[in-house]
């Protein structure tokens, strides 16, 4: 899981990152001494979880949480205990730690977050489930709107799909499109099956991956960035021999 740090403290940073080092399935990505400054990272970047201390200058560590959009799981470490209750009213927080952090406790608290997560999946994969039972899939067929125009766009023939501030470039195989648009709501009108959701900023069609190297695809001729959380998803896609 990628991780990142959020305390005004250099000596309670360093005590976690220390413990990060014990624990093989996390990666220290970022440390950050206040809220604002870890708001532009996660602009930029996607995480798995997020180590955040409560008081600090300017935000809050609860003020952080309702700042960002979509957060992910947080892990609070303090050292007031009295604000326990109102962590959990927060559905992202998963585990609350009093300072001093000792590896038992540390532990317990990374173990707690990787069964949500595991839940989350599993939720996920029976949700799919049930939409297949269904009958539910997607349409062959996007239409866009583009200088006042509906343009219809044959979906397996998009082979990337590129977020650029308020709107999003289509390309396909004969021709690109700018519409004013976002990635989710375009990814929620995407089969699964062939639309894979790689970074930020990228939606690729899996059919279309020329090779894998590192930390980045081949689509085409296009090098795209693949965010280190979304990779073993996207390589457990893949058909491998």
């Amino acid at each position: 899981m990628d991780c990142i740090i959020i305390d005004d403290e250099a000596t309670a940073r360093l005590v976690i990152r220390q413990l990060c080092k014990q624990v093989d399935s996390l990666n220290i990505i970022g440390e950050f001494p206040d809220a604002i400054e870890a708001i532009k990272f996660l602009n930029q970047q996607e995480v798995d979880l997020i180590f955040l201390d409560i008081h600090m200058p300017g935000l809050t560590g609860f003020d952080f949480i309702q700042t960002i959009k979509n957060p992910p799981k947080v892990v609070l470490t303090t050292s007031d205990p009295k604000f326990a209750i109102d962590a959990f009213e927060y559905e992202c927080i998963v585990d609350y730690i009093v300072k001093p952090i000792v590896l038992p406790r540390f532990l317990k608290a990374i173990h707690k977050v990787e069964n949500v997560v595991l839940s989350d999946v599993k939720s996920n994969e029976i949700k799919f489930s049930e939409e297949d039972k269904q009958g539910v899939s997607k349409e062959k067929d996007l239409y866009v709107n583009i200088d006042r125009r509906l343009v219809k766009i044959d979906i397996p023939s998009i082979h990337l799909i590129e977020a650029k501030g308020d709107y999003i470039q289509i390309k396909t195989e004969n021709k690109n499109y700018i519409v004013h648009s976002t990635l989710k709501k375009i990814e929620d009108k995407l089969p699964n099956d062939l639309f894979f959701k790689v970074h930020r900023s990228y939606i690729i069609n899996t059919k279309m991956i020329v090779d894998i190297e590192d930390n980045s695809v081949l689509v085409k001729k296009e090098v795209i960035p693949v965010s280190r959380s979304n990779k073993p998803e996207l390589i457990r896609r893949l058909n491998l021999l």
